[in-house]
């Protein structure tokens, strides 16, 4: 046997690791043997795999998959350096979505939620029945963010076939969309021109899964909230706050929630306000 080759035990016991995580890491194609004898199924490593070994053990100490692992130790030099700062910032982001979360909570079950509500300010409008064209997806709630601003996108582009633009674009929630619910979520833009929308939807076919339909008058109990705001979950407590006004003024919600966005969303700021949270009443 060749001296510079060590059995896995030797092997485990310089890298910090058990002979079980590195079958694993063998099967994952992250840390290959350096020889398997075909008569036994012996596994050797040699010496000069410690570091990538231990690389992957304290790698996985941040919680980061298997898969990623896999990237980053695949990249060389800067590149793996730059894929890990990208796999902690979404960490980081997690966490931060997730205090804020249970900072959130703790209001809800200590029986704060009226101090929450309290920052919105309520207000009712009428709008008319619109045209609008549409594109709907049944989505999760952490691909959410993307989707809207992609779906809404195409919409915009597309209204100019359409007549254009007529009213501010909106997001119709058809029904709960969370890490556990899928939908569906409706991106919905007012154009001027009917008969154009219907041609133009003609010609997509089902590949985005749009439509269009004539949305009827509506009065819109709503809160107005910033930027920051819709991040969520703060826009849950908009939400909140709006169905909570909406039965304490004997008002019952006829249709579903939705989203209108009114303003610039990449030239707005923090604290600028770029959406209403609503609800039709009757």
């Amino acid at each position: 046997m060749n001296e510079e080759l060590l059995t896995i035990g030797a092997f485990a016991a310089r890298a910090r690791l058990s002979a079980k995580a590195l079958r694993l890491y063998d099967r994952l194609g992250l840390l290959a043997p350096a020889q398997v004898d075909e008569a036994s199924g012996y596994r050797y490593y040699r010496a000069d795999q410690v570091d990538r070994a231990r690389l992957v053990a304290l790698l996985r100490q941040l919680d980061m998959p298997l898969a990623r692992i896999s990237e980053v130790l695949g990249a060389g030099g800067t590149e793996a350096a730059d894929r890990l700062a990208a796999y902690w910032a979404d960490v980081e982001a997690r966490v931060a979505g997730q205090r804020t979360l249970a900072a959130y909570l703790r209001g809800r079950l200590s029986g704060r939620s009226s101090e929450m509500y309290e920052k919105f300010v309520i207000e009712t409008v009428d709008v008319p029945a619109q045209v609008v064209i549409t594109e709907s997806r049944h989505t999760l709630a952490d691909e959410l963010p993307a989707w809207i601003g992609a779906s809404l996108g195409r919409l915009e582009s597309a209204a100019r076939e359409c007549g254009g633009v007529t009213g501010a674009p909106f997001v119709v929630y058809h029904s709960e969309v969370s890490m556990e619910s899928d939908g569906p979520a409706e991106s919905c833009v007012p154009v001027a021109d009917e008969a154009a929308a219907r041609a133009w939807a003609a010609r997509q076919g089902r590949a985005w899964e749009t439509t269009v339909r004539v949305e009827p008058a509506a009065r819109l109990a709503y809160a107005r909230i910033t930027k920051a705001q819709v991040a969520h979950p703060q826009i849950l407590a908009a939400f909140e706050a709006v169905e909570q006004w909406v039965a304490a003024e004997g008002l019952e919600t006829a249709g579903p929630c939705r989203e209108v966005y009114f303003a610039d969303w990449e030239a707005a700021g923090a604290e600028d306000p770029v959406c209403d949270v609503a609800f039709p009443v009757r």
